[in-house]
């Protein structure tokens, strides 16, 4: 658990209130992806940055699932680059390696090997997070999600170093910006992991009623900023739930879909989120209530039983809604991965201690095997 100190920006429009934060800053490194790049509200922000003289470097190579080998060669691309100041725009890939760069290209940094190997960061440049989804709440968690190829999985590099300095939170950024279910598993994993708390419960539940009231309408109505804005404040307190509990079943069988087969982690984490959470249920019924009466319009008579099998539905419903992809043979996913990918989820040990149920190699085989047409 670390303490946010992150000083937030957040608003429609609210980006020239960051001026103030590049006062005495005239090297800057501008990470991003080439599709959020594009975007002309990321290009506005670059023209902020670059005003009054200031340098700015862009690194817009960022890959939706980034390796280790990929931030090393982004460092070795940057060579004897010494910027002031990181700025990350994108979604949780881009602002992961914005927080290792932050750290990287400090003169006083441990090498990236030795920090996937435990060693931990002590010094950092300073760093802007401006999320570009609704999604994983990078900004407001210490960890650094990195593929790991040769382990066919996913590792963290966890330190409150990695923390950032300023979030801005800019729903013009996500209008274009896919549904993304990811904030949601972040906020239902945490609110019952066995290590949830008073902190990380009080963070799920006002993340949680911001999104179950706001998702589908920031996906029907995308210009609708109001939306768009709570969604990106869901989001941050999914991080913060994160930083003061963790995740555990949906995001240990997700790592291996990324690791190995490279789905993207927020589309993972949806076909997951609703058979990963009905296994979880029986072990979490009074917590599973509390969420499905922050829904509008749920039926509150139901009991706390009824209500945790309601909102399993409710799960499941939602991500065909929006619409996401519900099984993984669409993706390119062979059945005969199962049992590879029952042994590296069972191994992501960090998350599945966090589950609130012990869960066999056979349970997450079966729950995959749900995750192919003839189940779906």
């Amino acid at each position: 658990m670390a303490t946010i100190h992150s000083t937030i920006i957040s608003g429609a429009g609210a980006s020239t209130a960051l001026l103030p934060l590049l006062s005495g800053k005239t090297r800057i490194l501008l990470v991003t992806d080439q599709n959020v790049g594009a975007l002309e509200a990321t290009q506005a922000i670059h023209r902020l940055l670059a005003a009054e003289g200031r340098k700015v470097e862009v690194i817009d190579t960022v890959p939706a699932e980034p390796s280790h080998h990929d931030v090393a060669q982004i460092v070795s691309q940057l060579g004897a680059s010494q910027p002031q100041m990181i700025v990350g725009i994108g979604g949780g890939s881009v602002l992961d390696v914005a927080k290792l760069l932050s750290v990287l290209l400090h003169t006083e940094a441990p090498a990236l090997t030795a920090m996937l190997a435990g060693e931990l960061p002590q010094r950092r440049i300073s760093s802007l997070l401006i999320p570009a989804t609704a999604g994983t709440g990078s900004e407001a968690t210490p960890n650094a999600i990195l593929a790991i190829p040769e382990q066919q999985t996913k590792v963290g590099i966890i330190s409150p170093v990695l923390l950032p300095d300023y979030v801005a939170l800019l729903p013009e950024l996500t209008t274009s910006m896919p549904a993304s279910i990811d904030a949601l598993c972040h906020l239902l994993e945490c609110f019952t992991s066995t290590v949830a708390n008073p902190v990380s419960d009080n963070a799920a539940l006002i993340g949680l009623h911001k999104l179950v009231r706001h998702i589908e309408r920031s996906v029907d109505q995308p210009q609708d900023l109001t939306a768009k804005l709570e969604m990106l404040w869901a989001s941050w307190y999914g991080g913060a739930a994160i930083n003061h509990a963790g995740t555990h079943l949906v995001h240990a069988l997700s790592y291996p879909l990324g690791g190995t087969w490279h789905l993207p982690h927020g589309v993972a984490n949806a076909i997951l989120l609703a058979p990963c959470m009905r296994v979880v249920r029986p072990y979490a019924v009074a917590k599973f209530a509390q969420v499905w009466d922050l829904i509008p319009d749920a039926d509150r008579t139901l009991s706390e039983e009824e209500k945790s099998h309601a909102l399993v539905a409710w799960l499941a419903a939602l991500v065909k809604r929006l619409p996401l992809p519900d099984n993984l043979a669409a993706l390119g996913v062979p059945r005969e991965s199962i049992p590879a990918l029952s042994a590296a989820a069972q191994n992501v040990k960090r998350l599945m201690n966090n589950a609130p149920c012990s869960v066999s190699r056979e349970e997450i085989a079966a729950i995959y095997q749900t995750l192919f047409p003839e189940h779906a």
